[in-house]
């Protein structure tokens, strides 16, 4: 699989999980820089992590929020070529709201551990070819190579540390329906 970079030297694919993280984490200056960085060459797929993260990590309804801050990027850039697109502060904006929106994994919990009973996905829809990032202006926090990066797997991360690293990660977070350990069935 070819390596797509970003603007300023990062790999792509590495861009998006430092920027899911960083949300995760409420990390709003990395997030924003990591999102910005998608600009605008890759803004529509910023925009799909964006909408991603909405419906993965965070509580309540906030998915309707992000999808009208897409909504108004289309709005202002209709007909125009991906390089000539403005709009950025539609970005930040969905960037900042979901580093500062209640955070909960349950979806991804009810889709991967209730609907699949198994522990994650398997490593045939895992992607591939996540690659340490090369140089750039920000150094790459840790937590960004879990078992979804080739640098996690060389790491030995598990889809199990995945869970628990990313369950405890979230913030601000918000009393899961899952906040129970599965093995025991006691309350966390």
């Amino acid at each position: 699989m070819q390596k797509i970079y970003t603007q300023r030297g990062y790999e792509l694919l590495t861009v998006a999980s430092a920027l899911q993280k960083s949300i995760r984490r409420g990390d709003f200056k990395l997030a924003g820089y990591m999102a910005l960085e998608l600009f605008p060459k890759y803004s529509n797929y910023a925009w799909k992590r964006l909408l991603t993260v909405s419906a993965e990590d965070c509580a309540g309804i906030i998915t309707k929020e992000i999808k009208a801050l897409h909504d108004s990027f289309e709005f202002i850039n209709k007909g125009k070529k991906a390089a000539d697109r403005k709009g950025r502060i539609f970005i930040s904006k969905a960037v900042l709201i979901l580093c500062e929106a209640v955070k909960s994994r349950d979806s991804d919990i009810l889709q991967n551990y209730i609907y699949d009973k198994k522990t994650g996905l398997t490593d045939e829809q895992i992607e591939d070819a996540l690659d340490e990032c090369r140089q750039g202006d920000v150094e790459i926090p840790e937590y960004v190579y879990d078992v979804h990066t080739k640098q996690g797997k060389l790491n030995g991360k598990t889809k199990t540390d995945f869970f628990i690293e990313e369950e405890e990660a979230l913030t601000p977070k918000q009393m899961s329906l899952f906040d129970i350990d599965f093995e025991t069935g006691i309350e966390r």
